[in-house]
């Protein structure tokens, strides 16, 4: 995990027990824990949202592609510039 081993997740642990205080831990591992929650609800809907297929309401709103140059028929123009 990163290359974090136990000796430096409990350094880490007991930094912040000092900073912080043994009452706050519990609420910044709540609030913590929310945060991360939101942040997995925000990217599943944008995931969800980028992964959807257009609807046929879109389809209505685009406008209609152009022929190709040409007449459209893949053939040379009949004038005989070729």
């Amino acid at each position: 995990m990163f290359g974090i081993g136990a000796p430096e997740l409990i350094l880490i642990f007991l930094i912040v027990l000092l900073v912080f205080g043994a009452k706050r831990l519990p609420e910044i591992a709540r609030s913590l824990g929310k945060a991360t929650q939101e942040f997995r609800k925000a990217k599943n809907e944008f995931s969800a949202i980028a992964h959807e297929s257009p609807s046929a309401d879109d389809a209505a709103h685009t406008p209609p592609k152009a022929p190709p140059p040409g007449g459209g028929s893949g053939e040379p123009p009949a004038n005989g510039a070729a």
